[in-house]
C-alpha cells in the first residue's frame, strides 16, 4: 500500500496508462495515455466538456476510473482511496474553514495526521507563500488573491507527491490572475513538487506549464511545449482553441524536396513539409493573424513569401498594443490580422482593399479537415449532462 510520508521531500513522476472513464451512454475519458515527469509543471487545458476535470478527479480518487491504470512515483494507486493517495488538491473556491484562522487552516492536515510540530510547519508554508503576517486572520478578511494562497499553502505543506489544481484562478479579476500565475510557477519551482494543472484559460496554461496537453471529447488532441502547440498545431481543434489561427480550405498542386504548394482560388500558399501533417490532396492550413502583415497595394513576388488578395477591411479593433483587422473577400473569406501598434495607431481603416502576406516558414498544415470545434465540444457535454445532470469539464 502507497504510503503518502515516502514522498515527503519530493514529487513524484504521474503516469495514467490506457485510462477511460465510462458513463450510461457514453465515454467521458477514452483511452488517455499520459506520462507527467516528477517535478515538472503540467497543464490540461480545454473547453467545457473536454474531460479535463474527470482526469483530475480519477487521478485525486474522486472517481473510478472503468480501465486502465493510474500510477504515481512507480506505485499502482488505480484503486486506492483518496485519503490514500500521495496527492493533494487545490480548488477554485478554496474550500478553507470559515471559522479558523489562517495559521489553523494551513495546519489543519498536519495536525489530522499527527504530523510533529504543526504549527511551525504552517508558518513555513505560510512563509512561502508571502503571508505569514496575516496568520491569525480569518479566512474572509483576506482577499481572493489571498485565500487561493492559503489554500495552496495548506496543500503544499502537506509535501503531497502531487499536488492537483483544478482550475485555482478562475475566481480572481485579470490582473490578480495574471499576477498569481507567475507565483505558481515560483512557488512550484521552490517546492519542486508535481503540478496538475486543469484549466480553460489558455494564457494560464502557456505562462505556468512545462507542458500543455490540449483535450477534446475525452482525448488529448496534441501535447508538447507551450510554443511547440502554437506556433505547430496539429488539428483544426488545437489551432483554433489556442489562440486563433486563419485556416484555408487548400488542394495541392506541386512540391520542392523541402516544400509543397497549395491553390486557394488561384492564389498560391506554401507550406514547409516539415510544417505540415499531409502533402497530397485536398488539406487544410493555416497562419496566425499576428503573422500576417497588410499592404495597401500589391507587393511583388518574393521567395519565401505568401501572398493573398485583394480583400476588403471590414473591422478594425485597436485594443491598445494591437490593432485587429478583419479583411474579406469571396476568395479569402474572413481573415483576421493582428498588427502591433508600433506608431500612433492604426494605419488602415475599415472600407480600405489591402493585401496580406506572411513568411511561408508560418504556414502549418493540419492532420485534419476544416471543421468547427465548437460543435465537438457542444455535442460532447450535452452527452454529460444527459448522464449526469452536470457538464464535466
Amino acid at each position: 500500500m502507497v504510503d503518502a510520508q515516502k514522498f515527503a521531500e519530493a514529487g513524484a513522476d504521474l503516469r495514467l496508462a490506457g485510462i477511460r472513464k465510462e458513463y450510461p451512454g457514453f465515454t467521458a475519458i477514452d483511452g488517455v495515455d499520459l506520462t507527467i515527469p516528477a517535478g515538472s509543471f503540467f497543464a490540461l487545458l480545454g473547453p467545457s466538456g473536454c474531460g479535463k476535470t474527470t482526469t483530475l478527479r480519477l487521478v485525486a480518487g474522486l472517481e473510478e476510473a472503468s480501465a486502465g491504470q493510474i500510477l504515481i512515483g512507480g506505485n499502482d494507486v488505480t484503486h486506492l482511496k483518496p485519503h490514500r493517495r500521495p496527492v493533494n488538491t487545490v480548488f477554485q473556491s478554496y474550500a478553507l474553514f470559515p471559522h479558523m484562522t489562517v495559521l489553523e487552516n494551513v495546519a489543519f492536515g498536519l495536525r489530522r495526521r499527527r504530523v510533529g510540530d504543526p504549527l511551525a510547519k504552517a508558518h513555513e508554508a505560510l512563509k512561502l507563500v508571502e503571508l505569514d503576517h496575516v496568520s491569525d486572520r480569518k479566512p474572509a478578511q483576506l482577499s481572493g488573491g489571498q485565500q487561493q494562497r492559503v489554500a495552496l499553502a495548506r496543500a503544499v505543506v502537506n509535501r503531497p507527491a502531487l499536488l492537483l489544481l483544478d482550475e485555482p484562478l478562475g475566481a480572481l479579476d485579470l490582473k490578480l490572475r495574471r499576477q498569481m500565475q507567475h507565483e505558481l510557477k515560483d512557488i512550484q519551482q521552490s517546492v519542486g513538487l508535481t503540478f496538475l494543472h486543469v484549466t480553460h484559460d489558455q494564457e494560464e496554461a502557456m505562462t505556468m506549464a512545462d507542458t500543455v496537453a490540449v483535450m477534446n471529447r475525452g482525448r488529448i488532441e496534441q501535447m508538447g511545449a507551450p510554443e511547440a502547440l502554437y506556433e505547430l498545431p496539429r488539428t483544426v481543434f488545437v489551432a483554433s482553441f489556442l489562440g486563433q489561427s486563419n485556416l484555408f480550405r487548400v488542394s495541392v498542386t506541386g512540391e520542392n524536396e523541402n516544400a509543397i504548394h497549395t491553390d486557394l482560388g488561384g492564389q498560391r500558399i506554401t507550406v514547409a513539409k516539415s510544417r505540415t501533417e499531409r502533402t497530397s490532396g485536398e488539406i487544410t492550413v493555416g497562419v496566425r493573424p499576428e503573422k500576417l502583415r497588410l499592404h495597401h497595394s500589391e507587393p511583388q513576388p518574393q521567395a519565401g513569401v505568401n501572398v493573398l488578395g485583394p480583400g476588403r477591411i471590414t473591422d478594425a479593433a485597436f485594443i491598445g498594443v494591437s490593432t485587429q483587422y478583419t479583411v474579406e473577400s469571396p476568395v479569402l473569406g474572413s481573415v483576421q490580422v493582428f498588427a502591433q501598434n508600433v506608431e500612433a495607431g492604426p494605419t488602415a481603416s475599415a472600407g480600405q482593399d489591402v493585401w496580406v502576406s506572411w513568411l511561408a516558414e508560418h504556414t502549418f498544415g493540419l492532420a485534419d479537415d476544416q471543421l468547427d470545434p465548437g460543435a465537438l465540444t457542444t455535442e460532447f457535454s450535452t452527452q454529460v449532462i444527459a448522464a449526469q445532470g452536470e457538464t464535466v469539464a
